[in-house]
């Protein structure tokens, strides 16, 4: 069984590392620096909740979560890579792909919505066009995080369950129930091929999200200067006089209570 933390250690702890978080932005724009941090795993992994822990107190112009969905027809007709690296970030931005280029040796492979040559041929060029990415200067992160299936089956079934999540529960999420080896095959020939010096592959045991959550965010906190720049408080001063009230030339129409 994983282990567990309180919701009130959780919250403390993941409040400590979204204030390194914001130091880390600051080195980020006042560097120059471009981030690209894949997130990938299986269904129910935790992939959208741990970018919402990150993002969750950083500067919204300067990060973007980026969740594409099923290519259009002209999409499906251009080099594979193409629509993702239309989202590459420019100087000072973060990019948090949830789902990226790997779905081509992830889901695509195993639902069989691509052919095995093409699932080849993505294995072979991907590191060619990491390594390019981190030549120019890119800081690229990858992540996969774990979950064991009988965790997995659990958090399917309170998808089920709530109303509020059955949008998370796809065709697609319910077929791959019966193929968790099935993935499980198609990840390690994956990390076999594309796990390099260059970018490199952390895995992230999120059998407990919220122990997962922190964990992955220390180990990206880790990887920056510990000097980053130092977050300056603005001075602050008093008003001049008395607070004014809000005031309206046309009187706006109020909302009556039910």
């Amino acid at each position: 069984m994983s282990k567990k933390i309180g919701k009130k250690e959780y919250e403390t702890e993941l409040a400590k590392l979204q204030i390194e978080l914001n130091r880390i932005t600051h080195w980020v724009q006042k560097n120059g620096k471009r981030v690209v941090v894949l997130v990938e795993g299986r269904d129910t992994a935790g992939k959208g909740g741990v970018i919402a822990a990150i993002k969750a107190h950083m500067n919204s112009r300067s990060c973007r979560t980026v969740a594409l969905g099923k290519p259009t027809e002209a999409e499906a007709s251009q080099w594979y890579f193409q629509r993702y690296l239309a989202h590459l970030p420019a100087a000072g931005e973060f990019v948090f792909f949830d789902r990226s280029w790997y779905n081509r040796a992830g889901v695509d492979k195993v639902m069989g919505f691509c052919t095995p040559q093409q699932t080849k041929d993505f294995l072979k060029q991907v590191p060619v066009l990491e390594k390019m990415l981190v030549d120019d200067g890119i800081l690229v992160f990858k992540y996969w995080l774990t979950v064991d299936q009988d965790e997995q089956e659990e958090r399917f079934r309170e998808r089920l369950d709530d109303p509020l999540k059955q949008w998370k529960l796809s065709p697609v999420d319910i077929l791959s129930r019966a193929k968790y080896d099935d993935y499980t095959a198609a990840r390690e020939t994956m990390l076999e091929a594309t796990h390099t010096k260059h970018a490199p592959w952390t895995l992230v045991d999120f059998n407990s999200q919220k122990l997962g959550r922190l964990n992955l965010i220390r180990h990206f906190i880790a990887n920056f200067p510990d000097d980053s720049v130092k977050v300056i408080t603005p001075e602050w001063k008093p008003l001049s006089g008395k607070p004014r009230k809000e005031q309206y030339r046309v009187p706006p129409k109020p909302i009556k209570a039910n």
